[in-house]
């Protein structure tokens, strides 16, 4: 159950990995676990994944009906649009408030910069030589994420200095493997999904050695530690209901 004296109650949603449920639903958790230390106050902070069964239905039980939801996905597409609307209405939960999705924050863009430039450093190369392939997920049900893909990646461009970022995704073109193929020698990769699940450790090394890309390939940015502290300063930022 909630606490009466709670600063805030929020809900963290992935989408999790029907292959795999388990493992990424006890990352999640992990991560609420983290951000709820990282707040001022006493915060009830949880997670569920959407691939988990009842995982999302179980996740808001004793939780106060003004607690929000914070999707911990990389643009604002079908399943946070529309799916996830459609789950909490189900729930009884469709007032709830759904903040801007990880991805599309500027903190997770300066965070992406900073993940390149780290990787250029350690490669002892200059970032105006470097380009940067932004591994990305796409859609078949739409053209919204691999907008905010782009978005991302000139606001990624901008930040760092680099050379170019181009996008590669694993559902549309360009895709990934076309992309990397098409890399200059001097380049890195960066996954821009939130989890290290199936999309970073099957579709992205088999568009890499079907490329034959050589360069660097980052870990997820979505796993970086910075994502504690911007997603504490999102939830932070949510103004009150007394206007504070």
């Amino acid at each position: 159950m909630e606490r009466a004296d709670t600063a805030g109650a929020a809900v963290l949603v992935a989408h999790g990995s029907p292959s795999d449920p388990v493992t990424q639903e006890a990352a999640v958790q992990a991560l609420a676990r983290a951000v709820a230390a990282e707040l001022p106050g006493v915060w009830a902070v949880r997670a569920a994944t959407l691939a988990a069964d009842g995982a999302l239905e179980r996740v808001f039980d004793g939780l106060a009906s003004g607690a929000c939801v914070f999707p911990l996905f990389m643009s604002d597409g079908w399943f946070v649009g529309t799916a996830l609307p459609r789950r909490l209405q189900a729930l009884g939960r469709g007032g709830a408030r759904i903040l801007t999705p990880l991805g599309m924050l500027p903190a997770f863009h300066d965070l992406c910069a900073e993940l390149v430039l780290a990787a250029i450093a350690a490669e002892g190369w200059r970032p105006d030589d470097t380009a940067v392939i932004l591994a990305a997920h796409g859609s078949r049900r739409g053209e919204v994420p691999a907008r905010r893909t782009r978005e991302a990646a000139e606001a990624i461009a901008s930040r760092a200095g680099v050379r170019s970022v181009q996008p590669g995704f694993v559902e549309q073109a360009p895709f990934l493997a076309d992309t990397l193929r098409a890399a200059p020698p001097q380049a890195l990769c960066l996954p821009f999904f939130a989890a290290d699940a199936g999309h970073v450790t099957h579709d992205l090394p088999a568009a890499v050695a079907a490329s034959g890309f050589r360069g660097p390939v980052l870990p997820a940015a979505g796993t970086a530690p910075g994502v504690v502290r911007i997603v504490a300063r999102a939830l932070c930022e949510i103004p009150r209901s007394d206007g504070s």
